[in-house]
């Protein structure tokens, strides 16, 4: 039986790290980072920059890795092998880390005309479906297939890199900062998705098949990857987005680049249908959406208001 002294130990353990790195949040260690740019969600937003247009597009990158996150996080007890546990959960606390910063700029950046801004757990917990922004490609299942979930992250990885390499010159200072911090994240992300690609593509006819299969699974979402909404097109021209159609030959050439060396083929799938020519920068996603929230979302609406 647990004394009561080691009852006192379990519950101030986070509370200890945090008083021994000098951190005031005992939950420092989920989605970490967070601090580095602290200061800066509060910046004020760019001259020439509109207000809503930043909150939106903070929301789309947010999203992206918030949904992704949560499907990654989906592998904790899952994976073939402890290592590739620790390295999806880590993988799945950096795209985390980047979110919140995300999040919590575009709750500040909407509520800074209005005083009623919304914090990073409101727009992670309390938003309907329709209301977030990320790209299909983040919210697909991999029905706990490995080589689905390494295709997934291969191409989201790639894609995501290069846009973090261009947005490290954005006239916002929050983007620039989660792009300074997020591109050797996600260097890591692309190098072990790349890695375990080689492996399984060129492993046995069964990994090839099945790995084959996994990329066959995800590309007819990766059209959606390089269409520029417009809040994009217009941040763009402000010198504070990219315009993702800008970096669709860097992607291409590293994604050629690791299939070939995998003996994969390139799919020529037709890309996935949008509702009524929307996708998710619209807000209109696939049916897996609204059972990643109904697990990401569960806790805190049950319990509104409550801390942990």
């Amino acid at each position: 039986m647990r004394t009561t002294q080691e009852d006192h130990d379990a519950t101030n353990a986070y509370q200890s790290l945090a008083d021994t790195v000098g951190h005031d949040d005992p939950r420092w260690a989920f989605g970490t980072g967070v601090e580095d740019v602290q200061a800066e969600i509060t910046s004020p937003v760019p001259d020439g920059v509109d207000a809503a247009d930043l909150a939106r597009y903070c929301l789309m990158l947010g999203d992206d890795a918030l949904i992704c996150a949560q499907r990654l996080a989906e592998w904790v007890s899952n994976a073939p092998e402890l290592e590739e546990e620790v390295a999806l959960a880590n993988t799945a606390l950096d795209l985390l880390g980047q979110a919140r910063v995300l999040l919590a700029r575009a709750g500040h950046v909407e509520g800074s005309g209005t005083g009623t801004a919304r914090d990073e757990d409101a727009l992670a917990y309390l938003r309907a479906e329709p209301e977030f922004r990320n790209v299909a490609l983040a919210e697909l299942p991999d029905s706990l297939d490995f080589g689905r979930a390494i295709a997934r992250l291969l191409v989201f990885s790639t894609w995501r890199l290069a846009l973090l390499h261009r947005l490290l010159a954005s006239r916002d200072p929050v983007l620039a900062a989660v792009a300074g911090k997020g591109v050797k994240e996600l260097a890591y992300h692309r190098d072990y998705a790349a890695r375990w690609t080689l492996r399984l593509g060129d492993g046995t006819p069964e990994s090839h098949r099945r790995m084959q299969a996994a990329v066959d699974a995800v590309w007819p979402y990766v059209e959606e990857l390089f269409r520029t909404s417009d809040v994009e097109r217009r941040l763009v021209g402000a010198g504070v987005a990219v315009d993702p159609a800008d970096v669709r030959a860097e992607v291409d050439g590293v994604l050629d680049e690791v299939l070939s060396r995998a003996t994969l083929t390139r799919p020529t799938v037709p890309p996935a249908g949008t509702v009524g020519g929307r996708g998710g920068r619209q807000g209109a996603h696939t049916e897996h959406l609204g059972h990643v929230l109904a697990e990401l979302q569960s806790l805190a609406r049950q319990h509104p208001g409550a801390s942990w």
